[in-house]
């Protein structure tokens, strides 16, 4: 099969296009016949071995101190299923998933059975693809760590970051859930994230949210983006609201981690809650997506598409942090099929 692999850290020209061997379904797995990927920011942090300090404890996700011990990137994946293990019950061959494997920037890719979920019946490969690890980052983020819920009418949720991959899918999950929704942008997104639902639209190249205290104070603020302090951002936070963080600065030596150590230390003694976000996507999540999705309520906001082979230059544009959206990568049907599992 054809794949996008890597031997060594650093910027996209470490990506190459190459003939690896396909990979077999353990008895849990799923082969799937990628038919697109989307990238994250996971991806180019993975990419490039930052935050430095993963390398040294990041074994077990594949990390290692001088490159990455698993060779194919992406997460994100879309498909059709060529054959599953001895132990999954919930799909056969032929069925169209989406969900998470661990390389994906390839044709086929192998992934838990309880990491996937059936595809929306109305979206296409590519806008399947995008959704994995954006939308249940959003969804997890506001429900679980935002304490967010449907019919909750009059709740105040602040986005910042509100027009990227996750961002797109928060102002839609937190509409759908009857919140009243502020979205942080740039002036070129501010028509988009209007479109998506938002109530108010706030361009940080005019206007610092933290620094505007009129408003009402926010019940959730989702900062995707972590160019704001604790301090700056709990200004405009109410008294008993949340604040959950999914990034932040601590340099190339501790990256997000820095800033989200930082909320775990600082919460027990507030009346605010301050929480860090760590996702794990999963069939369950998938599934109240794909719900969402097929009835109208959130739909995903693609930016570019790429070829594989073009996979390097997809990540180029995500690195440059302007994505409006998902960046997505078309893989198509494989050149070849698989070895049934065991040979």
């Amino acid at each position: 099969m054809r794949a996008i692999a890597q031997d060594t850290y650093g910027s996209p020209d470490v990506l190459e296009l190459r003939d690896l061997p396909t990979p077999l379904a353990g008895p849990d797995e799923v082969l799937i016949e990628v038919r697109a990927a989307a990238l994250n920011p996971a991806d180019w942090h993975f990419m490039r071995g930052q935050a430095y300090v993963v390398r040294l404890v990041g074994y077990g996700m594949g990390f290692g101190p001088r490159g990455p011990r698993t060779k194919i990137r992406g997460l994100d994946v879309s498909g059709r299923v060529a054959a599953v293990g001895a132990n999954v019950t919930r799909f056969r061959e032929g069925d169209e998933v989406f969900g998470q494997g661990n390389g994906t920037f390839a044709e086929y890719v192998t992934a838990p059975e309880s990491a996937l979920a059936p595809k929306p019946a109305n979206l296409t490969f590519e806008q399947a693809a995008a959704v994995p690890e954006a939308a249940s980052t959003a969804l997890q983020g506001l429900r679980d760590a935002g304490g967010i819920r449907p019919g909750q009418s009059g709740r105040r949720v602040l986005i910042n970051g509100a027009s990227g991959g996750v961002g797109t899918y928060a102002v839609q999950l937190a509409v759908a859930y009857g919140a009243h929704v502020t979205g942080v942008c740039s002036t070129r997104n501010v028509d988009l994230i209007g479109s998506l639902g938002a109530h108010e639209v706030v361009d940080y190249t005019r206007e610092d949210f933290t620094r505007v205290t009129d408003r009402r104070p926010y019940d959730v603020i989702l900062d995707l983006i972590g160019n704001r302090t604790l301090a700056d951002c709990r200004r405009v936070l109410a008294p008993e609201g949340t604040l959950v963080l999914s990034n932040g600065d601590g340099g190339r030596w501790f990256g997000p981690l820095g800033s989200l150590v930082r909320a775990l230390v600082v919460s027990p003694f507030v009346g605010q809650k301050l929480r860090p976000l760590a996702v794990r996507p999963n069939a369950e999540n998938l599934t109240t997506l794909k719900t969402l999705i097929e009835s109208g309520e959130v739909t995903p906001v693609i930016d570019r598409t790429y070829p594989l082979s073009e996979t390097p230059a997809a990540m180029r544009y995500l690195e440059e942090g302007h994505a409006r959206g998902k960046v997505v990568i078309a893989v198509g049907a494989a050149t070849a099929p698989p070895p049934p599992p065991g040979t």
